[in-house]
C-alpha cells in the first residue's frame, strides 16, 4: 500500500532530520539550547502572565471594594443617626428614613456578588432591627453591637483589605493606607455615633465612656497608619480636613467628653454636632474615594505595564524560537550544500571523469594533467577535503597512466614473446616436416608424428598468447575447408585427440580465412573438456546446419560446473572481464571469448543432460562458404546421440 502525499513528506522530513544526518544532528545540538532558552522564555512569561492576572484581579475587586465602601459608609451613617434616636432625639427620624433607602440601594449593588457574600448574609436581621428602634423597643447596646459587626463584616469582606499586589510597592503602601482611612473613618463612625447617644442621655451611661475611648484610641491610631503610608497629595487631602472649623468644634466636643467620665452632665447641640459629624464623614468619605481613584488608576497602569509585558515576552518567545529554528537551517545549508556539493564532484569524478580519463590513457592518448579548479567557497574543513578528492582524482589519473603503461608493456612484451614461440614453432614444424620426409623407419617415422603434434599444440599455444594481447596472425588464405576438415583440424592440436568421437558432421563449407582461427577456437573447447572428464569417457562432436547458420557442439560427461561457475564461464567467455584480473587456468576462456568476438560467432557453455559440460559454438552465415559437393540426401538423419544433444540443448536454453 502506497504512502500519501503526508506521509512522504513525514518520511522525507524523518529522512533529512534524522540522528544518521548532519542536518539532525545538528538540530539535536541545537534543541538542548533552544529549550532551555524555551524553558526561561516560558518561566518569565508565566511570571508575567501571574502579574497580569493579579493587576487585572485588582482592578476588578477595587471595583467591589469602592460599592462596599458606598455601603459601609451609609451604614455607619445610618447607624449614627439610629444611636441618636434610640437616645430620644427625634430629629434623626427623618435623615434616617433617607439613609436607610440609600442602604438598601447599595445593598441590592452587592446581593450577586461572591466576593461580599458572607458579609452580606448578616443583613438578614436589618429589617427586624430597624422594627424595633423605629418601635422604640431596641435595646441600645445590642443594636449598637449589631452595626458595628455588619460593618466589621463588610470591611472584612473588602478584597482591598488583604490584596497581595506581586512587588508593587505603591500600589500596595495605597491599599494598605486606603484600609487605614477606612479603619479610621470606622472609628470616627462609632466615636460620633456613641457621643450623639450621650448628647440626647446627657452624660456617660453605663459603659459607654470606655466605649468612646476605645473608638477614639483606634481612630487615632489608624489614622498614623495612614499618614505613614499615605502619598503627599493624599495626606493633604486629609490633613486639610482636620485644618477645619467643624474639626476644631468636634476636638472641643470630645476633650469635653473626656473631662465628664465622671457621669457630669455634657452639653452640646445634638442637631449641629449630628451635622458637623455627618460633615467630617463625608468629608473622609471622599477623601477615601481620591486613594481609590489612585489605587484604580495605578492597577490599571499595572495591568496595561503587564499585559504589555506578557505581550512582548510572548512575541520574544516566539522570535527566539524562530531564530533558533533559522539558525539550525541555515547553519545545516552551509554545512550539508557544499557537501551535497562535494558529493556531486566525487560521483562526478567516479563515475565520468576517472573512467573516460583512464578510458583515453588504455588507448594510448596522453592525456595532458588537468588544471587546478578553483575550490569552492566554504569551511575550511570542507575546503581541505574538497582538495583532498582533488589530490585523490590526480594521484588515481596517475596510477591508471602508470597502469596503463605497464599493460602496454606487459602486452608489447607477451605479443612479442608469443611472435618469438611462433617463429621457433614454425622453424621446428619445418625441421620436423623435413626429417618426416627423409625418414623410413616406421617407428621413428611414428615418433616423428608425435613431436610434430607437440609442436602444433606449441603452436597454438604461442597462437593463444597472442590472441590473448589482441595480436592477430596474418592467416590469409582463400581456400576453403570443409566442416569435417574443420574438426579434424581442431583436433590436431589437442593431446588427447584418440578419446574424441566425431560423430556426424553434416558436410558444409567454412571461409578460407576463418578457418585457422576457428580451428583455434574448437580446439581449446575441445582441449576443456578433455581435461575435465574422465580418462576412460569420450568426448563427443557434433555438426548440423541450421538455416543459414552451422552449429557445432563439443559434449563431454565429465565433472561439470556449479551454476555459479558456468554463469562466470559464460562471461569469460562473452568478454565480459579482463584476462589479467583471471586466473590462469581460465586462460583458454578468454582466448575462446577473444577469437569469437573477432569471428562473429557464439559461444555458449551449458550442461549435459546426463553430465558433463557442452559447448555450442554457432557459425553464422557471413563466415559459411557455398558448398562444392551435391547437398546431403534429406532422408538421412543424424545419429541418436546427436537427437538426444539437441534435446539437452533446448532444456539448457529453456531453463
Amino acid at each position: 500500500m502506497g504512502l500519501s502525499g503526508r506521509g512522504r513528506w513525514a518520511q522525507n522530513m524523518g529522512n533529512a532530520f534524522g540522528w544518521r544526518t548532519i542536518r539532525g544532528r545538528m538540530a539535536l545540538i541545537l534543541a538542548v539550547p533552544t529549550c532551555l532558552l524555551l524553558v526561561m522564555v516560558g518561566v518569565a512569561v508565566d511570571n508575567q502572565l501571574n502579574a497580569y492576572q493579579d493587576a487585572r484581579d485588582t482592578r476588578s475587586q477595587i471595583g467591589v471594594s469602592v460599592r462596599i465602601q458606598d455601603l459601609v459608609h451609609n451604614m455607619q451613617t445610618e447607624r449614627i443617626f439610629t444611636y441618636g434616636l434610640l437616645a430620644g432625639d427625634n430629629s434623626y427620624r427623618t435623615q434616617l428614613t433617607r439613609k436607610r433607602e440609600q442602604v438598601d440601594g447599595f445593598r441590592r449593588q452587592l446581593r450577586d456578588e461572591p466576593l461580599a457574600a458572607g458579609a452580606m448574609s448578616r443583613f438578614g436581621k436589618l429589617d427586624s432591627i430597624r422594627t424595633a428602634v423605629d418601635s422604640g423597643t431596641a435595646d441600645r447596646k445590642k443594636t449598637q453591637t449589631y452595626y458595628t459587626n455588619v460593618i466589621g463584616a463588610l470591611n472584612a469582606a473588602d478584597p482591598a483589605a488583604d490584596k497581595a499586589t506581586r512587588g508593587d510597592r505603591l500600589l500596595r503602601d495605597d491599599l494598605a493606607a486606603l484600609q487605614a482611612l477606612a479603619e479610621a473613618k470606622e472609628a470616627q463612625s462609632q466615636e460620633g455615633s456613641l457621643l450623639a447617644g450621650v448628647l440626647a442621655a446627657g452624660s456617660f451611661k453605663g459603659t459607654s465612656f470606655l466605649d468612646f475611648v476605645e473608638a477614639r484610641a483606634t481612630r487615632l491610631s489608624a489614622m498614623g497608619r495612614f499618614f505613614e503610608l499615605a502619598t503627599p497629595s493624599q495626606r493633604d487631602d486629609v490633613t486639610k480636613i482636620f485644618s477645619s472649623p467643624v474639626i476644631q468644634r468636634l476636638d472641643r466636643l470630645e476633650n469635653a467628653a473626656l473631662k465628664a467620665n465622671d457621669g457630669s452632665r455634657l452639653h452640646a447641640d445634638p442637631v449641629a454636632f449630628a451635622r458637623d459629624g455627618s460633615l467630617v464623614d463625608a468629608t473622609l468619605y471622599r477623601a477615601q474615594q481620591r486613594i481609590d481613584t489612585d489605587v484604580q488608576t495605578r492597577a490599571k497602569t499595572l495591568s496595561d505595564a503587564a499585559a504589555t509585558a506578557l505581550a512582548g515576552y510572548i512575541a520574544l518567545g516566539v522570535l527566539m524560537a524562530a531564530a533558533l529554528v533559522a539558525a539550525a537551517i541555515l547553519a545545516g545549508r552551509a554545512i550539508t550544500r557544499p557537501l551535497d556539493t562535494l558529493a556531486r564532484e566525487a560521483d562526478g569524478i567516479a563515475q565520468r571523469r576517472l573512467p573516460e580519463i583512464v578510458a583515453r590513457i588504455q588507448t594510448g592518448e596522453l592525456v595532458p594533467p588537468e588544471e587546478d579548479r578553483g575550490l569552492p567557497s566554504s569551511a575550511q574543513e570542507i575546503t581541505r577535503v574538497v582538495a583532498a578528492l582533488h589530490n585523490v582524482e590526480r594521484i588515481a589519473v596517475g596510477l591508471a597512466a602508470e597502469q596503463a603503461v605497464l599493460r602496454r608493456n606487459t602486452t608489447e612484451s607477451l605479443a612479442n614473446l608469443g611472435r618469438r614461440n611462433q617463429g621457433l614453432v614454425r622453424r621446428q614444424l619445418s625441421l620436423i616436416t623435413a626429417l618426416e620426409q627423409q625418414e623410413l623407419d616406421p617407428e621413428s617415422l611414428a615418433e616423428l608424428f608425435e613431436l610434430d603434434h607437440l609442436a602444433t599444440r606449441m603452436r597454438r599455444n604461442a597462437e593463444s598468447l597472442l590472441v590473448l594481447v589482441d595480436e592477430r596472425t596474418p592467416q590469409i588464405s582463400s581456400t576453403t575447408a570443409s566442416s569435417l576438415e574443420l574438426v579434424q583440424s581442431a583436433l590436431g592440436e589437442v593431446e588427447q585427440y584418440r578419446r574424441v568421437a566425431i560423430a556426424e558432421i553434416e558436410p558444409r563449407r567454412i571461409s578460407g580465412r576463418a578457418v585457422a582461427e576457428l580451428s583455434h577456437l574448437l580446439a581449446e573447447l575441445v582441449e576443456n573438456a578433455l581435461t575435465f572428464s574422465p580418462p576412460d569417457e569420450p568426448v563427443n562432436v557434433h555438426g548440423w546446419g541450421d538455416g543459414n547458420e552451422y552449429s557445432i557442439a563439443i559434449v563431454d560427461h565429465g565433472v561439470g560446473m556449479s551454476p555459479e561457475d558456468l554463469a562466470g564461464a559464460n562471461a569469460r567467455i562473452a568478454g565480459e572481464e579482463a584476462f589479467l584480473v583471471a586466473p590462469t587456468r581460465y586462460l583458454g576462456h578468454y582466448v575462446v571469448g577473444r577469437l569469437a568476438r573477432r569471428l562473429g560467432v557464439d559461444v555458449l557453455l551449458s550442461d549435459t543432460p546426463d553430465g558433463g559440460l557442452s559447448a555450442l559454438v554457432t557459425l553464422p552465415a557471413r563466415i559459411l562458404a557455398p558448398d562444392e559437393a551435391p547437398p546431403p540426401d534429406p532422408r538421412k538423419s543424424v545419429s541418436s546421440m546427436l537427437n538426444g544433444f539437441r534435446a539437452g540443448v533446448a532444456r539448457a536454453e529453456a531453463r
